[in-house]
């Protein structure tokens, strides 16, 4: 079975039990998640585009950002290198900063907030990005994993970075009700339980001193208006065009993570200044 079959038919299965459905409810959603499998297929693979590199090199000064988390961050459905929402997000911070940036992403195909340790363990002691981006959660609400479970792991996460002198920014979990191939009541269900993680990672980052972006608030409605374009051919993933629309709703809080940037606009959230 592949990864998203195991995702669709994990969310059925778990998000049923976690409603208190019955028998023949949890049947109607092995049902649709069934049809979903067959609608989505597998047309992208399971393998990110590698987009890492050094962004307007003849700035100098370079900016070192990090990307950490799932498919999503790490640019599954991007046409091109350049069009994964880390290569994107580095042409607009160097864009900004009138430095180059150099992008390093750790982020994998179907990762799990469980394994945001092993990527950090990719990296060498003494590596240090100014900046880090991290996206997950998605895979943890199709698997049924706990909220509780998958905030302490991004606890840490955001902990390890920052003891590393990174500022983190999160983007939180997706709002999966924009995913229109996924029948209700499934998606429904899917879009209650990825609004409760997104609402706890937004508080444990902040509480952690790190910034939060509420995609669901700063670019859901855009894939929810516009889907042909929004979404790649697996209606899953975002398209090219959706991993621009993400880079710059992420941008303002990377900037302002950077010390570039004061006001961020809605849908950001920045920690409490300490009394």
């Amino acid at each position: 079975m592949s990864t998203r079959s195991k995702l669709i038919t994990g969310a059925a299965v778990g998000l049923a039990g976690s409603a208190g459905f019955v028998v023949g409810s949890r049947q109607l959603l092995r049902h649709q998640a069934a049809q979903a499998r067959a609608v989505i297929g597998k047309p992208l693979g399971e393998d990110a585009l590698d987009a890492d590199r050094t962004f307007k090199k003849r700035y100098g000064d370079p900016i070192h950002l990090l990307v950490v988390g799932d498919s999503i961050a790490a640019g599954l459905g991007a046409e091109l290198p350049s069009h994964t929402p880390g290569a994107r997000l580095a042409k607009y911070v160097a864009k900004a900063t009138q430095r180059s940036v150099r992008l390093h992403t750790v982020a994998q195909v179907g990762s799990e907030s469980s394994m945001l340790a092993e990527q950090l363990a990719t990296l060498e002691p003494s590596y240090r990005a100014d900046v880090a981006l991290v996206i997950v959660g998605g895979n943890d609400v199709t698997h049924r994993i706990s909220t509780s479970e998958s905030v302490a792991h991004l606890e840490k996460c955001i902990a390890d970075l920052q003891e590393r002198g990174t500022a983190v920014v999160v983007g939180t979990c997706p709002d999966l009700g924009m995913l229109r191939l996924v029948p209700q009541p499934l998606r429904a269900l899917g879009s209650r339980a990825s609004r409760q993680l997104a609402a706890a990672q937004r508080e444990t980052a902040l509480a952690l001193g790190a910034r939060a972006v509420s995609l669901a608030e700063v670019v859901g409605p855009f894939f929810i208006t516009n889907p042909d374009e929004m979404f790649s051919l697996d209606r899953f993933h975002p398209s090219s065009v959706g991993y621009k629309r993400t880079a710059k709703a992420v941008l303002p809080s990377v900037l302002a993570a950077l010390g570039v940037a004061e006001q961020v606009p809605f849908g950001h959230h920045a920690p409490a200044l300490p009394h």
